[in-house]
């Protein structure tokens, strides 16, 4: 009978995080548990920092955003001897499971953690919604709300100086925070990883839209361009739209998760401790509406995207109608 489990925060941090914390500290206090957070991720894990913590702890960060528990980024964590170091350290601590709350590089970790004898349970944790086992990820919601906010402000100061502005917000290669957040923002341009739009294909569209609109919000997800503040010089230039650009960055990762990223994160915190008591290891959550499913945690990483291709042609049509 497991009497003690461990909780890690790896990789980017996400709204929410702490929520999914202290959804398993609750439950496992419940039954009778001892509950340890593991400071910093693998590295503290590496490293021995590891410290007992009780309901009162999880009562305290439930709605606070980011992790209290920490991260860190720790490549050598894919070395066996790194791990196998990582595994003493709970091993002499008695803790005989783990819980780890991150993206994809922190599956692989739980993973391996898994083939060497740890019962892990791994849950989405983070912003870009790239984990494709989970309709939604921890977080996505509270960052999306924030990029629907920040799109909201920067058309107002666009729409007052005639301008076209030019936002670039996180996601990596998944562009759903831009593609979500263009349309919910009312952008009139939207260019994602998947279906990025190319320099030339922005002007153009943005040059039909000078002498028909007031402002125009272009949304990118990052990584598209080498930089989008020289992008919004092209653009100005060719368009004759005073033309300025915008990058969330971190704001995107900070403040209080919404209520669906709280309830979402904890009862993920439940159910990963409800699996560990049942024996289950190597698994991954994830959510399909409101229910939550599991899969294997390699499984988990190759299931493939669903396509955005065609929301985000719906979406672009719309606004080439306008201009036509």
């Amino acid at each position: 009978m497991i009497k003690k489990i461990g909780i890690l925060t790896s990789g980017g941090d996400s709204q929410g995080m702490n929520s999914a914390v202290s959804g398993v500290i609750k439950y496992a206090q419940a039954q009778g548990l001892e509950t340890y957070i593991i400071k910093d991720g693998y590295l503290g894990l590496y490293n021995n920092w590891i410290e007992k913590v009780d309901s009162f702890f999880a009562d305290g960060i439930i709605s606070r955003g980011g992790t209290a528990a920490g991260s860190a980024r720790f490549p050598e964590f894919q070395e066996e001897e790194i791990r196998e170091k990582a595994i003493k350290n709970l091993k002499d601590k008695k803790i005989e499971a783990l819980v780890v709350i991150g993206g994809d590089g922190s599956y692989k970790g739980a993973q391996r953690l898994s083939e060497m004898g740890i019962n892990c349970i791994a849950l989405p944790g983070t912003i870009d919604n790239d984990i494709s086992s989970s309709e939604q990820t921890i977080g996505f919601d509270t960052a999306l709300n924030i990029i629907v906010d920040s799109i909201d402000r920067i058309r107002d100061t666009s729409q007052s100086h005639s301008r076209c502005t030019i936002i670039e917000v996180m996601g990596r290669h998944c562009g759903d925070l831009a593609l979500y957040g263009g349309i919910a923002g009312g952008a009139d341009i939207v260019s994602i990883g998947g279906n990025p739009l190319s320099e030339e294909d922005i002007i153009e569209k943005v040059t039909k839209l000078k002498g028909i609109v007031r402002s125009v919000v272009v949304v990118v997800s990052e990584h598209l361009y080498d930089s989008v503040h020289e992008l919004a010089k092209k653009v100005q230039e060719a368009s004759g739209f005073e033309t300025r650009a915008s990058v969330l960055g971190h704001i995107q990762r900070g403040g209080k998760p919404t209520a669906m990223d709280r309830f979402r994160a904890f009862t993920m915190g439940i159910r990963a401790v409800e699996l560990i008591l049942d024996g289950k290891s190597g698994l991954a959550l994830g959510n399909v509406g409101e229910e939550i499913v599991d899969y294997p945690i390699l499984e988990a990483l190759e299931i493939p995207r669903k396509s955005r291709k065609k929301l985000w042609t719906q979406f672009n049509n719309l606004n080439i109608r306008r201009i036509k």
